[in-house]
């Protein structure tokens, strides 16, 4: 018999890491508790809850909503939840509020994605922090800021935990044959850069990168994956690609169901982020057996050992990039040293089965 009952939140309305580790939160936990989910209507989320049962589904239309903390209290106390699992720091004060509402004041663990930048020392921050019980901490850089910013007195205990990249199946040379070709790659060096278009992902710094590659005459093709938070951006983007006459050497894919072919197909998986909390894109490409290069800055420096299971490249810095890729470009032998070491680390470090199993073993001590 399952003898807890979990409630997952996430009422962000976008499709990332943080939205997908929701997800597959829910379907591990279900093998063990009773899982619940709590998610916003017409969020990205819904598609992927289309057949579950277990689902509660929240208008949400501003950081705290008084009628809203109510509902999911009334849910909270119908299903009689023992512990709420929070993924969205934006839902912290409806989920605490609800808690106070409720009658089963249900433990509040939080996974904290984002950085913390600043002290939560007012009344404010103090009284919902006081209320959540633990916070799964996805980088030790970041379970260090958590200590930091966070009053001891009112701080919740804090555990580490990364984030895993599924075991994937390997496509053989002639599936990746067919699939680039496809993608009209022929034989070009192919590079990825995968993830949500926005500017603090870094798809501006690919584009410099290839004006400087296309330069030295490269035969280099770059592919952007990713779902566009900003039209406004994506366009930009597109008419710098335009001003450069990059139109064959960069091309715009759009969201993908099957990022593990694209990161096989790839020579090269990038990570230009400003300063990602942890970079699961670059663990799921290493996962798939591809060599990546990542800024360095943020959770990536506990994933990648530059020169061995990967290359880092100077932080916001275009011209490193270029040079990056083109060292890759022209030194097979390195590129498949770091995509096999690389493999190898995210297999024994970073597998989704080892990290949820840890998960499982925190919820039942809750």
């Amino acid at each position: 018999m399952k003898n807890k009952n979990i409630l997952e939140v996430c009422l962000s309305p976008d499709l990332g890491g943080l939205e997908l580790y929701m997800s597959n939160c829910s379907k591990y936990l279900s093998k063990e508790f009773n899982v619940y989910n709590a998610i916003s209507k017409n969020s990205k989320l819904e598609n992927y809850f289309k057949n579950e049962k277990n689902i509660f589904i929240l208008k949400r239309k501003s950081s705290f909503s008084l009628f809203l903390a109510l509902k999911l209290a009334k849910f909270i106390d119908e299903k009689r939840i023992d512990i709420i699992h929070l993924h969205w720091t934006k839902d912290i004060p409806n989920v605490v509020f609800a808690k106070k509402l409720s009658k089963r004041k249900p433990k509040i663990i939080q996974t904290r994605h984002m950085t913390m930048t600043r002290f939560k020392n007012d009344f404010y921050h103090k009284f919902l922090y006081k209320n959540i019980d633990t916070i799964i901490c996805v980088t030790k850089a970041l379970q260090e800021q958590v200590n930091k910013f966070i009053p001891k007195d009112i701080r919740p205990r804090t555990k580490l935990l990364y984030l895993g990249a599924k075991d994937e199946k390997l496509l053989n040379q002639e599936e990746i044959e067919s699939f680039k070709e496809k993608l009209q790659v022929k034989n070009s060096f192919m590079v990825g850069l995968i993830g949500r278009i926005n500017e603090f992902k870094g798809q501006y710094l690919l584009i410099e990168a290839m004006k400087l590659l296309k330069e030295k005459k490269l035969n280099i093709k770059a592919y952007i994956i990713g779902h566009a938070m900003s039209e406004e951006y994506l366009e930009k983007l597109k008419q710098k690609v335009i001003k450069y006459e990059l139109e064959e050497q960069v091309l715009f894919v759009g969201f993908t169901k099957e990022p593990s072919k694209f990161m096989q197909a790839c020579d090269v998986v990038l990570m230009t982020s400003k300063n990602e909390t942890f970079g699961l894109v670059t663990i799921e490409a290493m996962r798939n057996g591809t060599a990546v290069i990542a800024s360095n800055s943020g959770g990536v420096l506990e994933i990648i050992d530059d020169e061995k299971t990967g290359l880092l490249f100077e932080n916001q810095n275009y011209e490193d990039l270029a040079l990056k890729i083109e060292k890759l470009y022209k030194d097979d032998f390195l590129r498949e040293k770091l995509a096999y070491l690389g493999q190898k680390k995210a297999e024994e470090q970073f597998d989704s089965e080892k990290q949820f199993k840890k998960l499982n073993t925190l919820f039942e001590t809750i």
